[in-house]
């Protein structure tokens, strides 16, 4: 018989005495002894209770557990993902300082020189900036059309490129930690 057992019995033992002794008029103490077959019912009773309170205390175990990992896991992409908005508002910049750098390259003089140097220091600080947060850039030229990264913004007649590949980006996709901020503008291959 494990401590848990004998413990059991012996405070199912306690509580049926106080019982009796409750019912004794006159305080009288009559000690009669339990029979076999009441104690055997007591043993059943405490195991079947200690039974109830262990499979309690797994299943309480168990939810603590997954809540927890639920915790953990919401909390990482809290931190992982909270810059999103951030990269957001950030891109049309970036988008703004490669159409002046182009813009740029069509320009001549020595003005436009100086202008084409600051917006690249410029464009390589952003984009230095962003990597540090995570974000990538997607500039999908060459490789196949892929519908979860790539928006198909037309299609072309090419005889340099195979059908269903990205022929020209018009706008580079982004992405955050490898989940998709801002899919690729592209014109595909027929």
């Amino acid at each position: 018989m494990s401590e848990t057992e004998k413990q059991a019995v012996a405070e199912a033992e306690e509580e049926k005495q106080q019982e009796q002794e409750a019912e004794t008029p006159g305080g009288e103490e009559e000690k009669a002894e339990p029979s076999k077959e009441e104690l055997q019912l007591l043993l059943e009773d405490a195991r079947n209770k200690a039974d109830d309170h262990w499979n309690r205390v797994l299943r309480l175990q168990a939810e603590l557990e997954n809540l927890r990992k639920r915790s953990q896991r919401e909390l990482e992409n809290a931190h992982k993902y909270a810059l999103e908005k951030f990269v957001q508002e950030l891109l049309p910049v970036k988008d703004s300082l490669e159409m002046g750098l182009a813009a740029v390259n069509e320009g001549d003089g020595e003005s436009a020189a100086k202008l084409r140097e600051g917006m690249e220091l410029t464009l390589k600080m952003l984009q230095a900036a962003l990597e540090k947060f995570g974000v990538k850039e997607i500039d999908p030229v060459g490789q196949p059309f892929d519908p979860e990264r790539h928006q198909a913004m037309s299609t072309v007649e090419s005889d340099d490129a195979e059908p269903n590949t990205v022929v020209t980006v018009m706008q580079k996709g982004y992405l955050l930690n490898d989940r998709l901020i801002r899919p690729a503008m592209v014109v595909v291959a027929k």
